[in-house]
């Protein structure tokens, strides 16, 4: 039943009237009201020819920026807003996770709450009763549970919200960045449940700019722009050509080094990079030249197989490198090393130097350099750690 399609979206149209006319009196309603000819008013449109499907088991992730309908989209599968044309079905019991907390009440405690909140999730009292300190301690809030929400952090009353939205049984779950506020821990345990959920093949619909979390859950991703889609796809494709957007504006004064392989800004830039094997190690070898000051740059890489796929990267953020401000004119060298547990074959190492938010690229290079390995055996399988076979 995995190819079963659960989310469908045939020709979907979303628009929004946008009135300019302000009334200041209780006359002006009701003279403006009749009033035709000066009612000035604007037409939004929030999403135009939006088309997809979706299978169930799916992570299906969703990419945009700010504004492109991303969020519109999400509500109208969960029929909070309902499209000016064309058509959504869905299929099986679905739950979203887009404004959580909405329900709850400010003046009562964390612990009225919580039954006030499983009341509209559809619990019984002895349901919420029997699941009480799974969803405190899952909260981490054993300290606080008869405080007024008021009183709450804003990340307390997320870790609250979604500890009761996870245990509703749904078949479709629809993820807003309800994460945001957060703190690491916490995101970390909502991570883990996201495991689970692809465990146990739930069917996800996840927006996010957090393009790590995107590239490691994500099965397919589609990318919205100007109320359209742009693209549909492999995740990582999809990620890399969201990521490239932010630099088209400026492509016309940043136009050094742009085509398909390679792009960005080039406040900073690759001068070389050197992968290659010795004493059982990989070593990459990535020399930066900064034509900017540039401040706390990222340098991370890829490897791909011969067939493109990705097998292992890294940045230096993700290995918690903080790199040093740079000054233009001055070159910094960034040395990773690896076990060498690549199969027998040809690589390629795609590089890529980032500004902090991870977002803003300033050297994108894809086939920067060539990696051979050579082992005695060929396995059909990028990765060969070396295996021992003890025989009893």
């Amino acid at each position: 039943m995995e190819d079963e399609i659960v989310i469908r979206a045939e020709n979907v149209y979303k628009d929004f009237i946008l009135p300019h006319e302000r009334t200041g009196t209780v006359k002006g309603v009701f003279t403006t009201m009749f009033s035709k000819a000066t009612k000035k008013k604007e037409i939004q449109h929030a999403l135009e020819d939006i088309s997809f499907e979706i299978k169930q088991g799916e992570f299906f992730g969703i990419v945009g920026r700010n504004g492109s309908g991303k969020s519109t989209l999400l509500k109208i599968l969960a029929s909070i807003y309902q499209p000016t044309k064309g058509k959504v079905s869905t299929k099986g019991k679905l739950v979203p996770f887009i404004e959580l907390g909405v329900g709850f009440n400010p003046e009562l405690s964390g612990r009225d709450n919580v039954y006030l909140n499983g009341a509209v999730l559809g619990f019984s009292v002895k349901e919420v009763d029997a699941m009480y300190e799974d969803i405190v301690s899952f909260a981490e809030l054993e300290r606080f549970m008869d405080q007024k929400l008021k009183n709450y952090s804003s990340g307390m009353q997320v870790r609250l919200a979604f500890s009761m939205a996870v245990r509703a049984d749904a078949d479709i779950l629809l993820i807003d960045e309800v994460l945001a506020v957060g703190d690491a821990d916490f995101q970390r345990k909502c991570y883990k449940y996201f495991k689970t959920l692809k465990q146990n093949k739930k069917t996800v619909v996840f927006v996010s700019h957090d393009m790590s979390a995107i590239r490691e859950y994500c099965d397919r991703t589609m990318l919205i722009e100007d109320s359209k889609i742009v693209q549909i796809g492999p995740t990582n494709k999809v990620a890399q050509k969201y990521l490239r957007i932010f630099m088209e504006d400026n492509a016309s004064q940043n136009d050094k080094n742009q085509s398909e392989d390679r792009w960005g800004d080039q406040a900073i830039s690759v001068d070389s990079i050197d992968a290659q094997v010795a004493d059982n190690l990989i070593n990459i070898k990535i020399k930066v030249k900064c034509n900017e000051d540039f401040q706390r740059p990222i340098v991370g890489f890829r490897v791909c197989d011969a067939a493109g796929l990705e097998v292992t990267g890294t940045n230096t953020k993700q290995e918690k490198l903080v790199l040093p401000d740079l000054i233009k004119g001055k070159n910094l060298t960034v040395n990773f090393q690896m076990s060498n547990i690549l199969s027998d074959g040809e690589y390629s190492i795609d590089v890529a130097l980032q500004y902090p938010d991870e977002i803003t690229v300033a050297d994108w290079w894809d086939g920067a350099a060539k990696l051979i390995v050579n082992k005695e055996r060929h396995l059909p399988y990028a990765i060969d750690p070396g295996f021992k076979v003890i025989v009893d």
